[in-house]
């Protein structure tokens, strides 16, 4: 059985008029036979969940519900897991990515979310619904172009995939010194800096596709020859050798498996 598409959004993605990131999560869910669980529960406005009712409706799936997990014990609520058993796609919603690791984690939510992926359902997220999809979680971290070390902390999140480890709003938050602090700790996974209305849709190959308005920062640290993380004081500037960067724009696709960056056609 074939793994469902992983979508990490970098936030602040187009809901209105062309919507071309949710306009697409919804075909792969099945475009009219969609049936989309949504949960909101980084958010702390009442009206997330309704709003990406709305707007997934409006794209054409059949379905949208959303599930406002709040705390542990709703997820123990055999109809709201029904709903997810029942679902093509799920999709969390931005907020603080901490409210979904607290609230969701170890919970039987959590257990059927990897499991349903595995099986096929696609998942994706938004700004923290995006942090929470990898392994290896950015939980927080502070600005700036330079690593240093402490400058992010880590924290497990669902673990849909050990490949990447994924930073949102990237460009707008001046975020790349977070994502080279954590890339150092251990080079093993692939960074991916999603920038605001960009998504990096990610297929059963591990094939990653840009899509949206922006560009994906791609850190590959597999040929690091040097970090100096594992001798720095907190504060300190990292000093990391022979890392790889590249700037995809929509269209461009990075393979996770060969670590290979291929353009778009528009730029060949």
């Amino acid at each position: 059985m074939q793994r469902g598409w992983i979508v990490p959004v970098g936030g602040a993605e187009e809901k209105e008029g062309r919507a071309e990131i949710l306009r697409k999560f919804v075909t792969i869910a099945g475009g009219e036979d969609a049936r989309i669980a949504i949960i909101p529960t980084a958010s702390q406005l009442e009206t997330t969940g309704g709003r990406y009712e709305r707007i997934f409706k409006e794209l054409g799936a059949r379905a949208a519900t959303a599930l406002p997990y709040k705390s542990r014990t709703d997820c123990e609520r055999a109809d709201w897991l029904d709903v997810l058993d029942k679902s093509t796609a799920i999709f969390l919603t931005g907020g603080n990515q901490l409210r979904i690791s607290t609230v969701l984690g170890g919970t039987p939510v959590a257990k059927a979310i990897r499991r349903l992926n595995a099986r096929g359902v696609h998942v994706g997220g938004t700004s923290a619904g995006a942090a929470i999809l990898s392994e290896h979680m950015i939980a927080y971290g502070a600005e700036g172009a330079s690593p240093r070390a402490g400058m992010a902390t880590l924290a497990p999140g669902f673990g849909m995939t050990n490949r990447v480890v994924i930073d949102q709003h990237f460009r707008q938050r001046d975020r790349l010194g977070r994502l080279l602090t954590a890339l150092a700790y251990n080079p093993f996974a692939v960074g991916l800096g999603l920038d605001e209305d960009t998504a990096a849709f990610i297929d059963a190959d591990d094939v990653v596709e840009v899509v949206g308005a922006g560009a994906i920062t791609v850190v590959d640290a597999s040929s690091l020859e040097h970090s100096s993380m594992g001798f720095a004081s907190s504060g300190d500037a990292i000093c990391l050798t022979n890392v790889k960067l590249h700037v995809l724009t929509p269209g461009g696709k990075f393979d996770l498996r060969t670590r290979t960056a291929t353009p778009p056609r528009s730029s060949e």
